[in-house]
């Protein structure tokens, strides 16, 4: 088949995550078994407006937020007749297919959006007008996508599309695998505990509550601390230089921004604990990545968290969601040699039970109507 994939970002979009790197292996996936795919996502300054990567040819259209949707609507309009099958990606706004593509399609979901959409990084009051038209208006979006099926990565994923009115039988969970780029093995713990935040730095990342935790961490205490990962906006990017200021952890903290591959599993591997305080997640990418290099995780009670963080497995689930809670389990983990040993073989156990080539196995079932 001809596969077209709408999604609001591509892989070398800068604020690329973890749905992204899901969608490009299933797509490297569908390829590799034959099929032919289209990743139409929205325009980057400084990227090509068409490219292939591993096989995927990307066409970039559109403004991130809203643009893309119309501009992949009349993209659809005029090569419509290329293409056998759609796949449609749900990040806050879906492209809203089934109102005018009546060929086989299957729509993608890592997370229902929910009070995320009060966490956007525009100005205020606009902030406030998009989170509640957001939050009112998700539920009214699904109505259009209600015999359609759909895909998504966590049974947390399953539950929360359930309550938007889709079926049961209509969604298929499709485990994520994980991808590692094993360091040298000369790479070793740091001396001192490491305490690592990695994701896109935005308010439902919990960024701001990992900074807090932080805080407390190190008073009268020696640690490292890392952020790993990219500001969502230019303007939160100075937001989270302000925080930290007043918190008094300046110099305190290591930024390290966005890296590569080796070099995000190598600060890994050297970390102790991955902190995940995510208001919402479809699956928690980052956590399986971090159980990989030995490094257990330490994450708020959230959707998609608790799928991938197994307490007392892989890495403890808060019991209240604050940074005083994050805190006291990093400081019990830390202070308690058998007990972290215990999770860090527990994470690279739990890591090798993802594996992509068992996720693509699945995927091909549904766009190949055999499941």
């Amino acid at each position: 088949m001809n596969i077209l994939v709408f999604s609001w970002r591509d892989p070398k979009h800068p604020l690329a995550g973890g749905a992204e790197q899901v969608m490009h292996e299933h797509m490297k996936g569908w390829i590799s078994s034959g099929h032919m795919v289209t990743l139409f996502a929205s325009y980057t300054p400084g990227l090509k407006t068409e490219e292939k990567i591993d096989g995927v040819r990307i066409i970039r259209m559109g403004y991130q937020y809203w643009g893309v949707q119309l501009a992949g609507f009349l993209y659809y309009l005029k090569h419509k007749e290329e293409f056998d099958f759609i796949v449609d990606q749900f990040h806050g706004l879906p492209f809203f297919t089934p109102l005018y593509v009546r060929k086989p399609k299957l729509a993608v979901i890592q997370e229902t959006a929910r009070k995320v959409w009060f966490l956007n990084p525009l100005p205020r009051p606009i902030n406030w007008l998009i989170g509640i038209i957001g939050y009112l208006g998700e539920p009214f979006i699904f109505l259009i996508y209600r015999n359609m099926p759909f895909m998504t990565g966590s049974d947390s994923a399953k539950k929360d599309v359930e309550k938007m009115g889709i079926s049961s039988n209509h969604i298929a969970v499709v485990p994520h695998g994980v991808i590692v780029k094993n360091p040298p093995t000369s790479i070793k713990k740091e001396p001192k505990p490491t305490i690592i935040f990695l994701g896109v730095l935005s308010r439902d990342k919990g960024i701001e509550d990992a900074l807090k935790c932080f805080k407390l961490l190190s008073q009268g205490r020696d640690f490292n601390f890392w952020v790993v990962g990219k500001p969502e906006t230019e303007e939160y990017g100075k937001k989270i230089e302000k925080i930290t200021s007043a918190l008094g952890m300046m110099g305190k903290v290591k930024f390290w921004g966005f890296v590569s591959q080796e070099k995000k599993f190598e600060l890994l591997k050297r970390s102790h604990i991955l902190v995940n305080p995510s208001v919402r997640e479809g699956w928690g990418l980052v956590n399986i990545e971090a159980n990989s290099m030995g490094t257990p995780v330490v994450a708020y009670v959230s959707a998609g968290l608790t799928d991938s963080v197994k307490n007392g497995l892989n890495g403890v689930l808060c019991s209240k969601n604050t940074p005083e809670n994050l805190t006291e389990d990093i400081l019990r983990i830390i202070s308690n040699d058998s007990e972290l040993k215990k999770l860090q073989e527990g994470a690279v156990k739990w890591s090798r039970k993802f594996s992509w080539d068992n996720s693509v196995e699945q995927s091909l079932l549904l766009i190949e109507g055999r499941r």
